[in-house]
């Protein structure tokens, strides 16, 4: 009998979570959880230190919000929040997955209150909420094979994943995986996709396949990485003659037209 009552007792801790055992930190963020918004300012966040002023900015860019107030405490004068400010702007920006895909640009100003700063943040997108939103995950870069798949028999034109471990061999994970669904579907070279990686430098974290893209993103990814348009390659790693040729024009047509 006392068995028994051990292990309802046991039963109940676990489903109320009030055992210590099962006490764990996360680094994701939860939209309305306490540790980043103000109990008793509505729509208020809230940061004590530098990585708190990132994770706000990243979780507001995740609800493709533009513009937020963040209530800054544990900062004693207006050069050290201006610092602060503009370096989460700059890593967030060039050094996040999420923040490199979607932002075009962060801007920031204070206002000093009793006990706290009064963080105005206002966020610029070259991505659509739809877009955020449809980002996909997978473990490592040669899990994108399905997906590419999936998105192609869905007729869609781009694809974003998010990149759960990037290694050395990430990108030729990618290259392979591209290569494959592309043979497996019969594309050729006058069917090029375009593939970015985010953020440029550093470990990815997200990559995006633009599978029928505009003449406009062709020419513009090819003056800028010629080498990089994925449809059929010479052995030495450079483009098709009739490919490279292809985008020339377009860009000889978007000159003309400036």
């Amino acid at each position: 009998m006392r068995g028994r009552w051990a292990a309802l007792l046991l039963a109940m801790l676990l489903l109320t979570g009030c055992t210590p055992l099962l006490e764990r930190e996360y680094s994701t963020t939860e939209p309305h959880s306490s540790k980043f918004w103000e109990s008793e300012a509505a729509g208020t966040l809230r940061a004590e230190n530098y990585q708190d002023i990132v994770n706000d900015i990243l979780l507001l860019i995740a609800q493709h919000t533009d513009a937020a107030t963040v209530r800054l405490y544990n900062f004693e004068d207006d050069v050290s929040v201006a610092d602060t400010l503009e370096r989460a702007a700059v890593e967030i920006q060039e050094q996040t997955p999420l923040g490199a895909y979607a932002v075009s640009y962060i801007t920031t100003s204070s206002q000093s209150q009793r006990g706290y700063y009064e963080i105005a943040v206002k966020i610029g997108y070259r991505r659509s909420a739809e877009q955020i939103q449809a980002v996909v995950n997978a473990t490592r870069p040669e899990a994108v094979s399905s997906l590419l798949e999936a998105a192609l028999h869905d007729g869609r034109t781009e694809l974003a994943v998010r990149i759960g471990y990037w290694g050395q061999d990430g990108q030729s994970g990618i290259e392979s995986a591209v290569a494959q669904v592309r043979e497996e579907q019969g594309l050729t070279e006058e069917t090029p996709w375009l593939v970015n990686y985010y953020p440029a430098e550093g470990p990815v974290g997200l990559v995006e396949f633009l599978l029928d893209p505009t003449e406009e993103e062709l020419a513009a990814f090819a003056a800028a990485h010629p080498e990089d348009v994925t449809g059929e390659e010479e052995p030495d790693g450079t483009l098709e003659e009739d490919t490279t040729e292809a985008l020339e024009k377009e860009q000889e047509k978007i000159d003309e037209n400036a």
